[in-house]
């Protein structure tokens, strides 16, 4: 049988209210916190849809590029070809004497200039005399004898005619006479070899030329045909210098010879700034070093002031043709990526455009170029940051030196470059 319910007391349901009551008001401040968290992202989103749909501004132009410019000249330059060279006298002597005997005299200083015939050098003559001497008595002689054997012959053969004397004894007599005329012939030749050397006793010079350092002092003996010399002689005017021209580059030469043209060759220094000489190639080789693909050149040089020493290196300059109007840049306008060379050209509108060239010929800083135009303007600095439709502003070129006194004589011009148009 169920049990009757117990009446709540009063204070179960105030408990009961309370509860309903905090039940109610946490369920109102989670709605209220929701409400403003969507509101919140509403406007978050709104400002978020405002800020990506406003337009941004756009990225400021770069500043113009700073850089100096040269115009394509139409002209012409030179082509050569730059080898190694090496000064080579066309004669060196080395003087030794010829006899033997005391070096008694020595008519020469170190360094000087001689001709040829001058006498250098003298051996002690007095033995090479006194052979000469014997020579001479042996020829006297012997002359004698032959004169008196021909006289006898004379009288044997007009005996003969008178049936005096034998046959027998006339055709002795003949041979008498001719061997004394055997005899004869050598006396003479001993006495021209005497002769010959009493005179080589007297060293002369066989060339025009300059002496180098002596060898020997005098007072001391000095073997025949020794293998030291008593000095050298080399000549220096005119000299010439053997260089080296590649293979690749032989035809070109040898067309302009074929021609019969005279081919202009620059002797330069170390630093191949400095002329030293200037002269015309001689002739070539007759073969092709197939060790080095070279073939070796001689030019020859007037040497009037003795620019060039033997056996100095010197570096040569060969002028093989010219190009005559062709486009010339500063060579310092063209740059480079692997094997492509170019150039920036300025545009009419402040801009640059890269442009491919092919090198022709550079001398003297100026390149002879096909790909632009005459009168282009073309950058020669600046490149760190330039790029094809960069703008560019033109650097204002510096002020040139005022021109020189009319009374003073112009400098020499180092490059070979003509410009023409």
């Amino acid at each position: 049988m169920k049990e009757p319910e117990t009446a709540a007391s009063p204070a179960d349901r105030d408990a009961n209210r309370s509860r309903i009551h905090q039940l109610g008001l946490r369920t109102k401040s989670h709605w209220v916190i929701s409400a403003l968290i969507g509101v919140c992202v509403l406007v978050l989103a709104w400002l978020l849809i405002a800020w990506l749909s406003k337009p941004k501004p756009k990225p400021a132009a770069p500043p113009p590029i700073p850089v100096s410019v040269a115009p394509v000249d139409l002209g012409s330059i030179n082509i050569y070809l730059d080898n190694i060279g090496t000064v080579t006298p066309v004669y060196t002597v080395t003087l030794a004497s010829r006899v033997a005997g005391a070096l008694t005299e020595v008519r020469f200083k170190e360094g000087q200039m001689v001709q040829t015939g001058e006498l250098l050098a003298v051996i002690d003559p007095r033995p090479y005399q006194a052979a000469v001497l014997q020579a001479q008595g042996q020829l006297a002689r012997d002359q004698a004898l032959l004169k008196n054997a021909r006289l006898d012959l004379v009288r044997y053969q007009n005996s003969f005619k008178e049936h005096a004397v034998p046959e027998q004894q006339v055709a002795t007599q003949q041979a008498l006479v001719e061997q004394d005329m055997g005899v004869l012939k050598l006396d003479e030749g001993n006495l021209a070899a005497a002769q010959v050397n009493l005179d080589y006793t007297h060293i002369v010079s066989p060339i025009n030329g300059r002496v180098g350092l002596r060898t020997v002092d005098p007072g001391n003996i000095v073997p025949a045909d020794g293998t030291t010399g008593l000095l050298t002689i080399t000549q220096l005017q005119p000299i010439t210098v053997i260089f080296t021209i590649a293979e690749d580059d032989l035809s070109q030469v040898t067309e302009q010879i074929a021609t019969g043209r005279t081919l202009p060759v620059d002797a330069l220094d170390r630093t191949k700034v400095r002329k030293l000489a200037a002269g015309n190639l001689l002739t070539l080789d007759n073969e092709i070093n197939t060790t080095t693909g070279t073939v070796r050149a001689r030019a020859t040089f007037p040497n009037t002031h003795n620019e060039l020493f033997p056996n100095q290196f010197v570096n040569t300059r060969l002028l093989v043709k010219t190009l005559t109007q062709v486009n010339l840049v500063p060579e310092a306008a063209i740059q480079r990526n692997n094997d492509v060379a170019f150039v920036y050209v300025v545009q009419p509108n402040a801009t640059v455009l890269s442009v491919n060239v092919k090198i022709l010929a550079t001398e003297a800083e100026v390149s002879a170029v096909t790909g632009v135009k005459p009168n282009e303007q073309v950058v020669t600095d600046g490149f760190d940051k330039l790029q094809n439709g960069l703008k560019i502003v033109i650097r204002r070129p510096a002020a040139k030196p005022a021109a020189p006194d009319a009374a003073q004589p112009p400098a020499a011009a180092t490059a070979e470059v003509k410009k023409t148009g």
